[in-house]
């Protein structure tokens, strides 16, 4: 392996580190991870890397994984070198510069869908991918304006596992839930209402795809209308809800093990 030793902070080809301390993507589709559990899982997959960042003792430690890779940049530093370059204090020892994968069509996602709606928090994005993954529910389907599973923070909750799910962003969510249910998807949604019916009670589907909605104001009328039936987890009196990372963990559970 070539490394290219850091001294230069200003060197033209780390920019990408400091542009991506926002969370932002550039035209290429570029992202930025960090630490070696989250690294080292993106590694593993065919996702396009263009360099690392890393201290001599990452390097010298996955050695063999990284080797396994054909990446054109292997840039090392110190700790307080690349500090310097990202711009905050850090508790790794290693960054990634990659490319996103493509999105999956929407005829090309998995019998089992797990689908967002309007969901706020890029921890809550992180953290169901992970949920999926590691459920083997392998179709996640969200919003095109909300965050992205390969947004830093969401990448990071999600232990880089969002690598291992088949992404779909759809633009208008009644036109995909009409072209979902054309597909012989039946429409669960995630909700406390008064006809919801009972998760232990609920008759699963081989295809389904179970909606959530947003954190605080969960899933409009209009969007429950859409769907063909509201359920709910059972819980004691005068509690509303669970977070929705932990209600979408519950559900996906039963439903991953009571499909037909």
């Amino acid at each position: 392996m070539n490394f290219t030793e850091i001294t230069d902070l200003d060197t033209p080809s780390l920019e990408i580190y400091r542009q991506l301390r926002d969370k932002t993507f550039s035209a290429d589709n570029s992202f930025i991870a960090d630490s070696p559990k989250v690294v080292n899982v993106l590694l593993e997959t065919s996702i396009k890397v263009k360099s690392l960042l890393a201290t001599k003792e990452y390097y010298e430690e996955f050695k063999e994984l990284i080797s396994q890779k054909e990446i054109p940049h292997l840039y090392v530093a110190d700790k307080k070198v690349m500090e310097s370059i990202v711009g905050h204090k850090i508790h790794h020892n290693c960054m990634m510069h990659g490319i996103r994968p493509d999105e999956t069509a929407l005829d090309d996602l998995g019998e089992q869908i797990i689908m967002l709606d309007e969901i706020s928090s890029t921890e809550n994005i992180g953290s169901i991918a992970r949920s999926a993954a590691a459920l083997g529910i392998d179709s996640y389907l969200l919003p095109k304006q909300g965050p992205n599973p390969f947004n830093r923070r969401a990448l990071r909750v999600s232990m880089g596992l969002a690598s291992r799910l088949k992404i779909n962003q759809y633009n208008d969510i009644f036109v995909t839930l009409k072209t979902l249910r054309a597909k012989g998807y039946k429409i669960f949604a995630a909700e406390v209402t008064t006809d919801a019916t009972p998760l232990s009670e609920v008759n699963v589907p081989g295809k389904w795809v179970l909606l959530m909605g947003h954190e605080g104001k969960g899933l409009s009328q209009d969007v429950l209308a859409a769907c063909d039936e509201a359920v709910q987890i059972e819980m004691e009196p005068n509690i509303k809800s669970f977070n929705v990372g932990v209600a979408a963990s519950i559900m996906m559970y039963h439903f991953k093990h009571t499909s037909q």
